[in-house]
């Protein structure tokens, strides 16, 4: 049975949609789009010195290990990730996982 994964993208404002839709496309079932702000080495903006705390999405999707790189290539595609400042996105193995029967095997534990 394939091992539940979650790949956490965290991309500019405004690129939650896409990225949801390119995961979706490479073959997950869907997912979550948080709020947040955070600053990267590529992201020292400033409007009359005072410093910008750039608006991020996070993307939380659940997949499992034999669907990650496929999925992973997609959100690179569609976010534009190779780009300095657009992003990042990595993979987090899941212990355990209820409430989702396709990625749980039904299990409740």
């Amino acid at each position: 049975m394939p091992k539940p994964s979650m790949i956490v993208s965290i991309v500019r404002r405004g690129w939650g949609n896409t990225v949801l839709e390119a995961t979706v496309k490479a073959g997950a079932s869907g997912g979550t789009v948080l709020l947040g702000r955070g600053v990267g080495v590529n992201e020292k903006d400033s409007i009359f010195g005072i410093p910008i705390e750039p608006e991020k999405e996070i993307v939380l999707t659940l997949t499992h290990d034999g669907q990650n790189d496929a999925i992973l290539q997609e959100i690179v595609k569609a976010a534009e990730l190779n780009q300095p400042g657009r992003g990042l996105a990595f993979v987090v193995p899941i212990e355990k996982i209820v409430g989702v029967p396709h990625l749980s095997g039904g299990a409740s534990s």
